[in-house]
């Protein structure tokens, strides 16, 4: 801090500094005249202090304080004085002082400003426009702060613990990994692209096999994906590799490091160790590979109730492979007609033909289907989902994968609408295990790795690989979930040649295309390569959660709109056409005669 700008920051001065010559700099942010004496509160990037221009002392400095508008960049040189008696301010750390000005200067005047900063702007097109003068708003200011002492824990975390931090690149190549790559164009080798990376994960991978062991970093990833609350183009990445580790190790580790955010972040100790709980369980009983648990209302088998049942379409879903399941939203009979056809909205969006209900009110059961129900299978409803007066019942009958899918999607819309979903300070963090290795795509007519192809099938499972059922083998993979939010994910990985080989085979990636997509991570492997695994975490999603906010557009700097536009610096942008040539990129037709 430059003397000759200020001697103090602005959160700093206390009832001890009275008497002290001080100098201040800042923006105006807030300006009072009463009477011809002005106060105004200065604030910087740590708070604010009340300064005082006396008309009295010095007419012509009160003069020119009266022409000070909102954001103003000032400095002011004066005496720390005790507020009068009984207009301290018991909120403001800096509450029972203010500065006697005797000098002001100008530094920079700010022109009328599209939104006030201290108000609340609805128009998040308009705060981006802007961000700059977004981010000077006390909550964005708050959230940077925090974001900063998150990484600062993660990275003293893992120094601690005897990982390196190693950088990877930017400029990568495009290997089908999941979503769209973002592809940069070679000057030096026409016609051939660059990738952005999706994340440093085969750069990870090699860093074991050069004997790193224990590696991460805060890595840029990107990804041309569409785009919601928690998901930008451009994102950062918490990367973590370990060597001669099993899913134990990675497990406690992690625990350890988000541990040490909340701890060093918001002062919050978490308890350890989570609870663990299988992909299979998981969807089973809420719908989600990532659950919220912090409300009930958990998924009901009642395939077997509905097996030889009266109502057509539970049977037939039955006898076509699938299942009947429902959930009880407990004293939500009251739903409108409009919350209905959002739940109805809901079900069909993820797949259902229609949403099956039955409201219980009073002694009777209101629905279209109670008619095919025979007094057993109401009987069996009544006592497997507590049904009691009041309550309204959502069925799904489908396979059991999009069964679970809908009435997961039901279990959260109603939890919105009923605010079941405690506040922040209610953590619920756990693990989810035993994923499923490959998934089969119908409409691609192939297997797909449901992480990434380079991840380990559990030990357990191996027979099953080789027996081709595929369906059926697990990974040695992990997600860390906090509140239905999936925090981070990773796996042991395959560090044998043959099995991995093996993988990109089913995946569909024969020989010739193994040795151009994957030639150099197949030939490493070769080379005495030790079993690692890792995980990386959304850095961006963890200081959402951390910073209490439901967008991570929130807790970055300078985010995308979720059309992927930056409305700031109105980027992406049209070349010019030089550079295009440069880059052998072909000109539209309407470009070429400009």
């Amino acid at each position: 801090m430059s003397p000759v700008y200020r001697t103090h920051h602005c959160n700093e001065l206390r009832a001890s500094d009275v008497g002290r010559e001080v100098k201040l700099a800042g923006w105006v942010n807030m300006h009072r005249n009463l009477g011809g004496v002005v106060f105004l509160d200065l604030r910087d990037r740590e708070g604010l202090t009340q300064v005082v221009f006396r008309p009295e002392d010095n007419a012509e400095l009160a003069a020119e304080a009266r022409k000070l508008g909102h954001e103003d960049v000032i400095q002011v040189t004066g005496e720390v004085a005790a507020r009068i008696a009984g207009m301290a301010n018991p909120n403001l750390p800096t509450g029972e002082i203010e500065v006697i000005a005797h000098e002001l200067r100008v530094l920079n005047r700010a022109e009328d400003l599209p939104f006030e900063i201290g108000g609340d702007v609805k128009d998040e097109d308009l705060r981006l426009k802007y961000r700059y003068l977004d981010l000077r708003r006390p909550q964005l200011a708050r959230n940077l702060r925090i974001r900063d002492k998150v990484v600062k824990a993660v990275r003293d975390y893992f120094h601690a613990n005897g990982f390196i931090e190693v950088e990877t690149p930017i400029l990568s190549k495009s290997t089908p990994e999941g979503a769209r790559d973002f592809l940069v164009p070679s000057r030096i080798w026409p016609g051939k692209f660059y990738a952005l990376p999706q994340a440093p994960q085969q750069y990870k991978q090699l860093l074991m096999v050069a004997g790193v062991e224990k590696y991460f970093q805060i890595a840029k990833a990107f990804r041309d994906e569409d785009l919601r609350a928690d998901r930008q183009p451009e994102f950062s990445q918490i990367d973590v590799e370990a060597s001669f580790v099993r899913p134990d190790d990675i497990l406690s580790l992690t625990e350890g490091m988000l541990a040490a955010i909340y701890r060093d972040a918001l002062g919050v100790e978490i308890q350890t160790p989570f609870d663990r709980v299988t992909y299979y369980d998981a969807v089973n009983t809420y719908g989600s590979d990532k659950p919220d648990r912090r409300f009930g209302m958990k998924l009901v088998d009642l395939t077997g109730a509905f097996r030889q049942s009266g109502f057509k379409v539970f049977r037939g879903a039955i006898e076509n492979g699938g299942v009947v399941k429902a959930i009880n939203a407990k004293g939500f009979a009251s739903v409108t007609t409009g919350q209905l056809a959002d739940l109805e909205t809901t079900a069909k969006k993820f797949g259902a033909k229609g949403l099956a209900t039955i409201k219980a009110e009073g002694s009777e059961w209101k629905s279209a289907i109670t008619k095919f129900l025979s007094d057993s299978e109401r009987e069996t409803l009544r006592t497997q989902l507590e049904i009691e007066q009041g309550d309204l019942i959502l069925f799904a009958a489908d396979k059991w994968d999009r069964a679970c899918e809908v009435l997961g999607r039901l279990r959260l819309r109603v939890a919105e609408m009923l605010n079941l979903v405690p506040p922040n300070d209610v953590r619920d963090f756990l693990w989810v295990t035993d994923f499923p290795l490959l998934q089969f795509d119908p409409a691609e007519d192939k297997w797909n790795a449901v992480h990434h192809p380079f991840t380990r099938p559990h030990a357990a499972d191996m027979q099953l690989l080789d027996e081709k059922k595929y369906a059926a083998v697990r990974a040695e993979a992990y997600d860390v979930v906090l509140d239905g939010v999936e925090l981070g994910g990773g796996s042991i990985r395959i560090h044998e040649p043959e099995l991995q080989a093996k993988i990109f085979s089913i995946l569909g990636v024969n020989e010739q295309q193994q040795q151009e997509l994957f030639g150099h991570m197949l030939r490493a492997f070769r080379t005495g390569a030790p079993p690692h695994g890792g995980i990386a975490f959304g850095l961006d999603r963890i200081v959402m959660l951390v910073c209490g906010e439901t967008s991570i557009r929130e807790v970055m700097a300078f985010p995308k709109t979720n059309r992927a536009q930056d409305l700031m610096s109105q980027s992406p942008s049209p070349a010019d056409n030089r550079q295009l040539r440069d880059l052998g990129i072909k000109l539209a037709p309407e470009r070429e005669s400009s």
